[in-house]
């Protein structure tokens, strides 16, 4: 039968019920949320003090950081309740989430009550991270078993991707396959077949490599600090790296799930691994569990000026002190590789004490996680699925093996000790070198069932770029465009932050010449940390301070002839961005047929953050936009005022949905995308849909309403007055009036009608005259040196 669902009922409003609310709400589903009776309002009539523990909790949640909502509006979607009063209620949804404390006997009792209400047919699951499934549903009726399932979101659900789906044996296999499907579509997930062994698959492997790490510490008299510099980005995982990290989940989460493991897990090779270490334990007893009681691994305190200081414990003495700063040589040299496959091997094969660390650390993991096939999972895939999605990893485990060479790490694994499964040895030995491989753009796995490759299932809705290189039509040192099947061209680039120089511009008026030629469109993404952090500014820097005028006047001019070619080429140009899209990377978007923006797309023109103006045309568009969107029922200079200040201002949508609300992404044309690796082929979708619809060249515009002289001492009287408030610096105020200059068309009598190249043209002379100000000179600098994005 078809399945839809409208409405939720979520079963449980602490931290991991509060945000699940608020992630269904965001992705458009009504959410019922309930909770306990707060003990002193038992005998209450009044609503507000009986749901007093859910309504605090929600608000909690609203207000924590990161935002658990993609809009403020979302929260209209959420209604709260409790069990007393409201659980008759989840007769009419769809979907029960019980997201109640980790104790089997309290979720049987909500389970019994939701049994008396229930409507049959009604999927039930649990949030549970631990509790075997199967023994949550014992003593249910038939059809509670045959709808009943886990369901492990990770926090914070609205970031975290994993989404693992735990059936029992009773599951409906149409259940589980209906909750693979409206995980990955309408939640956004990577959704992950588990069997219902301890821990799952995230936290079995994830607790394990963190427990592995404990014991290297030991064996290699390894502080902290030195650590958290060898496990973080460098290797491809999270700036929190291992014990940041385990001060973020609970030093006391992580100790439940290692000694679960450990209790539940006899078979288990390294069983020994998760043996809580002496220290541990004693930072338990001292209930340091890390951000959640103020001090873990790290504590945060004042120093003697009263600035804030963060303090490191040091495992020996159990005492804090500063910050130390790692120095290995081996990491030192693989630090500027960009490539991480190539810095991994570095890493790996450094002969001081850091390669050491890492062989060993590589080499557990390959053991644990060969000997976990099939007792976790029979696919290898959904291991690496797992570990990117849950604990945000770059590349999975598997992956990583093949980076390294499979045939060549076992030789080496055997001689330090480490072992590893049957099936990996008879994998080799039968001529399959690699656990993954990759034809015509089609990624495949090694099964070992059928000891053969196999294609990953879904896997035609996923585009990764990098599976096309084999098709590549075109590319420079930093850029390649790739036929992604069907006559539509992929464009990628792989530069410092993904920023926009002249080898990119180079490559979209290349790819869009081609695409015209003989393809029916275009796709602008990439698989980077983010779309782009906007144009190369270290190149202006440059031209502006040995005063190349004439040099950076063309290469402004080349940056906006080439959005303009986006704009108005004779094929479409669908963008697909993701993460930061700012400045130069945002101009491209504002300039496409479309946009496919993944939902966690954080997108708007920052150049004001170092003192300049969008000189790529986000300030001619932003100036038509706002012509394009003034009523005749009030003030003209309303959409002006509300365009000029969201540039003025630097600001940045945190996410794409906000963007759409800032009036970047475009209601109605535009499309967000909740599963991030879904947005390519969305894209390339859209491109075909374009294309087959009949695709006509738009017409440049030469009737853009600007206001003049009316609207600029609107906008002039504004900046002043912030200037005289102290909200902003005269060179503030310099930028602003330029930019309001632009925006209002010059210094026109009467609003006139006027073409996007007469605004191009104010655009690129007020950036030129910006580039000779020291303060922006000053500020450029800054960023270059801090290495960061520009920020206001």
């Amino acid at each position: 039968m078809k399945r839809t669902i409208r409405k939720v009922a979520v079963l449980g409003s602490g931290v991991m019920g509060s945000r699940i609310a608020c992630h269904f709400a965001g992705v458009g589903i009504e959410v019922l949320l309930m909770d306990m009776v707060p003990k002193d309002a038992q005998e209450s009539q009044d609503k507000a003090a009986r749901n007093k523990l859910v309504n605090d909790a929600l608000q909690a949640a609203l207000k924590s950081n990161p935002s658990p909502v993609y809009s403020k509006e979302v929260v209209k979607r959420i209604r709260t309740g409790n069990f007393t009063d409201n659980m008759k209620e989840i007769a009419g949804v769809d979907w029960i989430i019980e997201v109640v404390v980790e104790r089997l006997d309290i979720k049987q009792q909500i389970f019994e009550q939701v049994e008396q209400y229930r409507k049959p047919g009604t999927l039930v699951s649990s949030n549970t991270s631990g509790i075997p499934i199967h023994m949550m549903a014992a003593g249910r009726s038939e059809d509670f078993q045959q709808y009943f399932c886990g369901t492990h979101f990770f926090n914070p659900p609205r970031y975290l991707r994993l989404l693992e789906i735990i059936p029992t044996p009773q599951t409906k296999p149409e259940v589980v396959d209906f909750l693979m499907q409206f995980g990955s579509l309408q939640l956004g997930k990577t959704t992950v077949l588990c069997k219902d062994t301890p821990a799952f698959i995230a936290n079995r492997i994830g607790v394990y490599g963190i427990m592995a790490i404990f014991g290297l510490v030991d064996k290699l008299g390894l502080t902290i600090d030195e650590v958290d510099a060898l496990t973080g980005p460098v290797i491809g995982r999270p700036k929190s790296a291992t014990f940041r990290t385990a001060d973020v989940v609970g030093i006391d989460t992580l100790v439940k799930v290692a000694k679960g493991v450990a209790d539940n897990c006899p078979d288990d090779e390294q069983r020994a691994v998760f043996t809580i270490p002496a220290w541990l334990e004693k930072m338990v007893a001292n209930n340091w569990l890390g951000d959640k009681t103020g001090q873990g691994f790290f504590k945060k305190t004042k120093g003697a000026g009263g600035e804030k200081e963060i303090l490191t414990l040091n495992l020996s003495t159990l005492e804090y002190g500063p910050r130390q700063k790692p120095k290995f040589a081996g990491l030192e040299a693989a630090k500027p590789v960009e490539d991480l496959a190539t810095r991994l091997k570095m890493l790996v094969q450094a002969t001081d004490k850091s390669g050491e660390f890492y062989r060993h650390f590589h080499y557990g993991l390959f053991s644990y996680i060969s000997h976990r096939i099939p007792e976790i999972s029979d696919e290898l895939y959904r291991i690496d699925d797992a570990m990117m999605a849950g604990f945000g990893w770059e590349i999975g485990a598997f992956e990583s093996w093949d980076v390294l060479g499979v045939g060549k790490t076992v030789s080496k694994m055997m001689e330090a000790g480490y072992s590893v499964d049957p099936w990996v040895e008879e994998m080799l030995a039968a001529g399959h070198t690699n656990f993954y491989k990759v034809e015509n753009g089609k990624r495949f796995y090694y099964d070992i069932a059928t000891k053969a490759y196999q294609p990953i299932p879904g896997g035609e809705a996923f585009i990764v770029m990098k599976n096309f290189e084999g098709q590549t039509v075109w590319k420079n040192a930093a850029c390649r465009a790739y036929h992604l099947g069907d006559d539509v061209i992929g464009l990628e680039w792989s530069t410092k932050m993904n920023s926009i120089g002249g080898e990119v511009l180079e490559a979209i008026q290349k790819s869009i010449g081609l695409a015209e030629e003989k393809y029916k469109g275009l796709v602008i993404a990439n698989e980077g940390a983010n779309f782009s952090a906007g144009a190369n500014v270290g190149m202006i820097f440059m031209l502006a301070i040995e005063q190349e005028y004439d040099e950076l006047d063309m290469a402004i001019r080349q940056f906006q002839q080439t959005m303009m070619r986006a704009r108005y080429s004779s094929i479409p140009v669908v963008v697909a961005p993701h993460g930061l899209t700012l400045g130069g990377g945002c101009e491209l978007n504002l300039h496409a047929d479309k946009i496919c923006a993944a939902a966690e797309t954080y997108i708007g023109l920052v150049e004001l953050g170092v003192g300049l103006i969008p000189g790529g045309g986000g300030s001619k568009e932003f100036a038509l936009r706002a012509a394009d969107e003034m009523h005749e029922d009030e003030p003209e200079t309303i959409t002006l005022k509300n365009r000029f200040l969201s540039i003025a201002t630097a600001k940045v949508a945190t996410s794409a949905q906000e963007g759409m609300e800032m009036g970047i992404l475009r209601k109605g044309r535009d499309e967000i995308v909740l599963n991030q690796g879904r947005r390519i082929s969305e894209a390339k979708r859209s491109v075909l849909e374009l294309y087959d619809s009949g695709y006509i060249t738009p017409i440049p515009r030469t009737d853009i309403k600007v206001l003049g002289r009316s609207g600029l001492g609107t906008l002039l009287t504004g900046i002043n007055g912030m200037l005289r408030a102290n909200y902003a610096t005269e060179h503030d105020a310099l930028v602003a009036r330029k930019l309001a200059y632009v925006m209002c068309g010059g210094d026109l009598s009467e609003p006139t009608l006027v073409s996007e190249q007469y605004l191009l043209d104010l655009e690129r002379e007020a950036f030129l005259s910006l580039c000779g100000e020291r303060k922006t000179l000053e500020r450029i600098q800054a960023v270059l040196k801090s290495g960061k994005p520009i920020r206001n």
